[in-house]
């Protein structure tokens, strides 16, 4: 089964495109995940690990191009479609410069975007059939476990607030595969990687919110600029909206 990332802030659109991939059963394709923008997806596309992402070009915060370099740069496998409003050659020329295996415009139909899976996926079952991904001894190999995790813990009590931080940008900078890394953080503390970074961020967040910081300001001080997605994350860590903290504060 290959997994379907949608990253696009129109709603609509994401319904539509769901709607469209999930009646393509003979593909062998599901929607994994989706992300209202690309923060979003920086930060959930480590628990979702899509085969396939769709992802709009214009969206606030972090545009669909950017997004793409940075999830292509961590993820080489991942094959990026990129969806467009507008017919702009230079755009969709950067876009083939930097790895995107497809340009779509909008509005999509389902005869363009059934298209484009099937090349895509024969893209994959050749890449897969033609080359052997062997891990090495080496990338199971530490000289001593639990310094590394307190390495890792410190890094990310102290670059919380970098928008594109999660498991992969980690694993990049401490020379680790990823999904080693994840088994070997939750083996030596009980808890998900991507979980601990969250927590590093709420846990700073509520400092904020208890100093009367607007909720605009906080989400981009610990790396969550997006405000809807910041307040969905602070109320799944605390059971409580961002202004039940903030409140506290303003009746001082």
């Amino acid at each position: 089964m290959y997994k379907v990332m949608i990253i696009d802030d129109e709603r609509p659109l994401r319904n539509l495109l769901r709607n469209i991939i999930e009646k393509e059963e003979d593909l062998d394709v599901e929607v994994a995940g989706e992300a209202a923008g690309s923060i979003e997806a920086i930060n959930t596309i480590d628990e979702i690990k899509p085969d396939i992402a769709f992802v709009d070009i214009r969206m606030p915060f972090m545009d669909g191009i950017e997004f793409s370099k940075i999830a292509m740069r961590r993820y080489p496998d991942l094959k990026i479609i990129v969806l467009s409003a507008f017919s702009d050659f230079e755009c969709a020329r950067e876009c083939i410069g930097i790895g995107v295996c497809d340009y779509l415009l909008k509005p999509i139909n389902s005869k363009e975007i059934r298209k484009t899976l099937l090349k895509v996926i024969n893209d994959i079952n050749l890449k897969k059939s033609s080359e052997e991904k062997l891990l090495t001894d080496d990338d199971y190999q530490m000289v001593h476990k639990n310094d590394t995790v307190c390495k890792i813990k410190k890094y990310i009590e102290e670059n919380y607030e970098q928008p594109d931080l999660n498991v992969a940008s980690i694993a990049q900078i401490f020379g680790f595969n990823a999904s080693y890394l994840s088994r070997l953080f939750k083996a030596e503390t009980d808890s998900n990687l991507i979980d601990y970074i969250n927590e590093c961020r709420m846990k700073k967040a509520i400092e904020y919110a208890k100093k009367g910081t607007l909720m605009y300001i906080t989400a981009k001080n610990v790396g969550i600029p997006d405000p809807n997605y910041f307040g969905k994350c602070f109320k799944k860590y605390t059971n409580k909206n961002y202004s039940e903290f903030k409140k506290y504060k303003d009746a001082e």
